[in-house]
């Protein structure tokens, strides 16, 4: 169905860096910012902060770009927080890289940690914690990280969101970068996303099952290879 968007802006916001070729299809709202493949629509007008659910499942089955909606090659990068590389799991499918990049960069959510997630009568965030399947942090991790693999994999979690509790398991990655606030972050930077509030959520809820946090621990230890050098 062709969705109208009303009077579109005619150019990119001066304060975001040029679009790479893959996104440069993609409409622009009227505040000047571009409108990722994967947004959905209401009354005609994108709604940044919610996925349409049939795109999500183009994007597992074909191997299409979360940002542009293109065809992905043998690599693919995930743009998500640090304890989504810690736990290696994802909501959301992958992009291509320079999708991925300009989107850690640019998005207003993700290069900027003090943003916070709107609220209101479509999107609750309590009520999407329930629902989501595995553990969803609502909270802005405050940097952004892009996680480049070959492979994932899409297994059945717990959750009444999207497609039946499906979550991605993201694969090993060969490169991890970090971002925040339009620029490279520091190591100090991601440790105090994952000390301040990722990783003690985290611990609460492993607390609760018997071995769970050991595991978590583990994880954790593999993870802290991926951060940014000193």
């Amino acid at each position: 169905m062709e969705v109208l968007m009303e009077q579109p802006a005619t150019r990119l916001r001066t304060d975001l860096e040029p679009l790479p070729d893959k996104m440069k299809h993609l409409p622009v709202d009227v505040r000047g910012y571009p409108v990722p493949w994967f947004v959905d629509y209401v009354d005609g007008k994108p709604e940044f902060r919610a996925m349409d659910m049939d795109k999500w499942r183009l994007a597992v089955r074909d191997r299409r770009c979360w940002v542009c909606g293109g065809q992905l090659g043998v690599w693919v990068a995930f743009v998500a927080g640090p304890m989504c590389g810690v736990n290696r799991t994802s909501q959301e499918p992958p992009s291509h890289l320079d999708c991925a990049r300009w989107s850690a960069r640019n998005c207003p959510f993700l290069a900027n940690p003090d943003m916070v997630r709107r609220q209101d009568d479509l999107v609750d965030n309590d009520k999407l914690r329930a629902i989501s399947p595995g553990v969803c942090l609502t909270r802005n991790p405050g940097v952004a990280m892009v996680w480049v693999t070959r492979s994932f994999e899409i297994f059945r979690a717990g959750g009444q969101l999207g497609n039946a509790g499906l979550l991605i398991e993201l694969g090993e990655p060969t490169k991890v970068e970090w971002y925040t606030k339009g620029r490279a972050a520091t190591r100090a930077e991601v440790i105090e996303s994952i000390e301040s509030g990722g990783y003690p959520n985290l611990v609460k809820i492993a607390q609760t099952e018997p071995g769970a946090l050991v595991e978590l621990q583990r994880a954790r230890e593999r993870f802290w290879q991926y951060l940014p050098g000193e």
